[in-house]
């Protein structure tokens, strides 16, 4: 059996790719670039490929950004906050339709190289304010792209009711906790491993590997 997986280059579709990896014959690896401030995560994304032996492309989308002039992560003018406030319920790194794109996107790749299986890494079993990392909304667009597409494509979240505790023990699991740690890029501000520490996205992952880390030395 072949798969696809959608890969950032951060810490959860890395760890969907070690997943797939470990259950599929065949795996392959799709990445956008869609106008994100740090294009060194797609980087990233054909290095841990290059290594891994997986066959990689990346695919410019940029205009994403166009659409999403708001959204900090597209708009390098724009300070990366928590929450917009006001009457806006989603934080300023909501990017709008970016995962409907994606796995849009993927299943029509997928399509053309025979592929069934598409991983992808949204959870949201760690509360993000994004409407496009729900469970009801994969499985919405699972039914909608078998219809589109006349196929039978499977989207496999295998984070989608971990949180980021249970995403670094999955990791440690799979032998690669120290991979996901170092070298991949989550932080907002563009710093890889451990990242700021002072973003949202650094923020949630530090708490959730400080948990992992201190569960395992309690056991000792």
């Amino acid at each position: 059996m072949n798969a696809l997986v959608v890969l950032s280059g951060g810490q959860d579709s890395t760890t969907c790719l070690y997943w797939a990896l470990r259950r599929f014959d065949e795996v392959r690896a799709l990445s956008f670039r869609y106008g994100q401030r740090h294009i060194r995560e797609t980087e990233i994304a054909r290095e841990l490929c290059a290594e891994a032996g997986v066959p990689w492309e990346c695919m410019d989308i940029s205009f994403i950004a166009q659409l999403s002039p708001a959204c900090s992560l597209t708009n390098p003018q724009l300070d990366i906050e928590e929450e917009k406030g006001g009457d806006d319920p989603y934080p300023t790194t909501f990017v709008p339709g970016r995962n409907l794109f994606f796995l849009s996107i993927a299943a029509v790749y997928a399509r053309n190289h025979g592929i069934l299986d598409i991983i992808t890494g949204v959870g949201q079993a760690d509360f993000s304010g994004y409407p496009d990392c729900r469970d009801s909304f994969v499985k919405s667009l699972n039914v909608t792209l078998n219809l589109a597409l006349d196929g039978q494509f499977r989207l496999h979240t295998p984070l989608m009711w971990r949180d980021k505790r249970q995403t670094w023990a999955l990791a440690d699991e799979l032998g690669v906790l120290d991979t996901i740690r170092h070298r991949t890029l989550t932080c907002y501000n563009g710093v890889v491993g451990d990242g700021c520490g002072h973003c949202p996205a650094c923020r949630l992952r530090r708490e959730g590997l400080d948990k992992y880390l201190g569960g395992i030395k309690d056991n000792e």
